[in-house]
């Protein structure tokens, strides 16, 4: 069975917390799927403990290709200030690796996974069908999607191509009113199932607060980790 973790965003206390249930419902192998360290509390951290898990596939989130090249994100003092924040705490070497992991990895039963889409690692998918479906799954051949950054759990089927399209949601900081950690397990007969599991929100919040030392990002970041809304 394998784990897919997405969205981590340096929240150490949820994804020690995903990590223990997930193990509990017998996971042995992981899909890492981007956005690791930056916003979060604990980046240093959280990637330490990830780089620690045996049967692990990495994929790069935009998180990863903002933090090394600042350029890319967008202005402003929320963005601007948590990439100078994260490069400072995990060093040039760190932020450089992480840029170079692949956008994309193939899993098992027919899907892969990307961070937001085949197209873009900020354009993705929603819960109910857009427009933007058809190109975003513009000469996708596997049966499956998986795949972040929306930080919305779901899964369903596009009605024109048949492709499954699954989110498992973020484990670091979630944004559908539900400030439980989020992540999937992707079973070895084909199925996914959503999990969700408690930790302590409020500690995270407060690590947030007190690593910005009063820049403007960690109350941004802060307040979306209490009520797990953008």
């Amino acid at each position: 069975m394998r784990a897919l973790l997405y969205d981590v965003h340096g929240n150490l206390p949820a994804l020690e917390a995903v990590l223990a249930d997930a193990r509990s419902q017998g996971a042995e192998r992981w899909l890492l799927g981007g956005d690791y360290a930056l916003f979060g509390g604990w980046p240093a951290e959280a990637l330490d403990l990830l780089g620690s898990l045996d049967e692990a596939t990495w994929i790069r989130g935009n998180g990863e290709r903002w933090t090394a090249d600042p350029a890319q994100a967008p202005d402003g003092d929320v963005v601007q200030g948590a990439i100078a924040a994260c490069r400072e705490l995990l060093g040039r070497e760190r932020v450089s690796s992480l840029a170079a992991l692949p956008p994309s990895a193939p899993l098992e039963g027919d899907t892969r996974a990307w961070h937001g889409s085949p197209v873009s690692d900020v354009e993705s998918f929603l819960p109910e069908p857009q427009p933007a479906d058809a190109r975003l799954l513009e000469g996708v051949r596997e049966a499956r999607l998986v795949f972040g950054h929306t930080h919305l759990p779901f899964a369903r089927v596009d009605a024109a191509s048949g492709v499954e399209l699954v989110n498992p949601g973020s484990v670091g900081m979630p944004f559908d009113g539900d400030r439980r950690a989020s992540y999937a397990l992707l079973h070895d007969d084909g199925r996914v199932g959503h999990r969700r599991v408690a930790y302590d929100h409020g500690a995270a919040a407060a690590r947030v607060r007190a690593s910005a030392a009063g820049a403007p990002w960690g109350e941004t970041i802060a307040r979306r980790i209490e009520t797990a809304s953008f």
